[in-house]
């Protein structure tokens, strides 16, 4: 099939043209970073209105780039939860309506899902092996960390999450109280390379929340409160510069991913797996991705590691029309609704 994908579950506004689940047609995004830099964050409101802007020129982009007529789609699909609600209702609505008026099949995707079928996703130049399933996937984003058991296309059992913040949000958090450049999560994985613990000793050590528990949550709120008080012990020893900085960076970094990876492997081999399916904005960071083929190698262990290209990691409409071709469960328009409080395991 080929299928038009919408994504607006933040503050960008995105399409993209798919076929058969993979190949990608086109991929635009519009997006209103710089007015939110100026404000220190989004600003729902003002996300919104500039997606209603933005978004019937750049599915009209997404087609033209597409080299293909409205006649030659198959489908829609939309992200219909989580999010923003304001933003979600910009790109749910007008796929309503398209839908209506194109006369084509709707189909509503959970964007958390979504991230997983990134794997799926060819680029120019990565040539994809088509995961095997079932799999264990973990989600790793600014706003969620799930840890699933995806039996088959459509059948996902949840094994554990986050507790409180997010992965993602404990590298944004814990980069603003370090008082590092936006954007916050790339910044402190930039800061954390500039330390190298085989030429220096490292001589703060954070905690790895809930490690030990015999579950896969996680929690990261109690770091970035160690962090915050490692900081001020820094800063009343006027003893913050660039080099401490890097330090408690890189050891945030590490206790980050240590949880993570941990719990992961713990999945794979709990449930024995052969297959690992990684997603999300910070599935973007290179020393999770160093960590994983690290752990997997060291264990000896027959796993097929899938993680995407950072540019497929972050939101983005291609894996929302992906996730669609292997889960093509269209919906009347008129039974759509934006739900902003999905979970990774909710059903329409």
């Amino acid at each position: 099939m080929i299928i038009l994908g919408i994504e607006t579950s933040c503050d960008e506004t995105s399409a993209a043209i798919i076929k058969n689940g993979k190949k990608i047609l086109s991929n635009v995004t519009a997006t209103s970073a710089d007015m939110h830099a100026k404000t220190g964050g989004i600003i729902p409101e003002q996300a919104a209105r500039e997606q209603i802007k933005s978004i019937i020129p750049v599915i009209e982009t997404a087609i033209h780039d597409s080299q293909l007529t409205i006649n030659e789609i198959d489908a829609i699909a939309v992200t219909y939860g989580p999010g923003l609600i304001g933003s979600l209702l910009v790109g749910v609505e007008t796929a309503k309506t398209l839908s209506f008026v194109w006369n084509k099949p709707l189909v509503p995707v959970n964007h958390l899902v979504g991230h997983i079928y990134a794997n799926w996703l060819e680029t120019p130049d990565r040539a994809v092996q088509e995961p095997t399933l079932p799999a264990i996937a973990l989600v790793v984003s600014g706003g969620h960390t799930d840890l699933v058991l995806l039996k088959n296309h459509g059948k996902l059992v949840w094994l554990g999450g986050t507790r409180d913040d997010a992965a993602g949000e404990a590298f944004d958090k814990t980069a603003r109280l370090l008082k590092l450049p936006r954007p916050d999560g790339p910044s402190l994985a930039s800061a954390a390379a500039m330390f190298n613990p085989s030429e220096k000793k490292l001589n703060i050590k954070l905690p790895r929340p809930m490690l030990d528990q015999n579950n896969y949550d996680f929690s990261f709120s109690g770091l970035k409160a160690a962090v915050l008080r490692e900081y001020e012990l820094l800063e009343n020893k006027n003893e913050i510069n660039d080099n401490s900085v890097n330090e408690l960076a890189y050891e945030v970094q590490e206790a980050i991913t240590d949880c993570l990876v941990e719990k992961t492997m713990r999945a794979l081999k709990e449930h024995r797996m052969t297959t690992l399916l990684v997603a999300g904005g910070v599935a973007a960071n290179s020393r999770l991705r160093e960590k994983f083929n690290l752990q997997i190698a060291n264990c000896k262990l027959q796993i097929n590691l899938h993680i995407p290209p950072p540019k497929l990691c972050t939101d983005n409409p291609t894996f929302i029309a992906a996730a669609a071709e292997f889960n093509h469960k269209p919906v009347p328009w008129q039974e759509i609704a934006a739900n902003p409080s999905l979970t990774i395991d909710s059903t329409v």
